[in-house]
């Protein structure tokens, strides 16, 4: 009984972290960004993953409410973000391009 007690601690500890993070990320994004991405406002994302945050620290992994917040913060985290960092640049480039970059750009072998 006492691992399964452990496993949910991190378990926990866990939900809160991600929480967190998806709450923080949103706090840092222009509020402009979320109506060019067409997604509901920064005010509207920061209350619902702040709800959520504050949720996950006071209820425990097995009560309803965690679990709506885990579903917002999964939400924010594979529609909503992506969203946002395609429109800021925020996606990582790679440095030095593929194998068939020429100088010019990318050689289409003489097509």
């Amino acid at each position: 009984m006492q691992g399964f007690a452990g496993f949910m601690w991190l378990l926990s500890v866990a939900l809160i972290l991600f929480s967190g993070f998806a709450l923080i990320d949103a706090a840092v994004r222009r509020e402009d960004a979320y109506r060019a991405a067409d997604k509901q406002s920064k005010a509207f994302w920061l209350i619902i993953l702040g709800l959520a945050f504050v949720v996950n620290l006071i209820f425990n992994i097995l009560s309803f409410l965690p679990i709506i917040g885990l579903i917002a913060t999964i939400v924010y985290m594979v529609d909503v973000r992506p969203a946002l960092r395609g429109l800021s640049g925020g996606g990582r480039t790679r440095r030095g391009g593929s194998s068939s970059d020429g100088p010019y750009g990318p050689y289409n072998g003489g097509r």
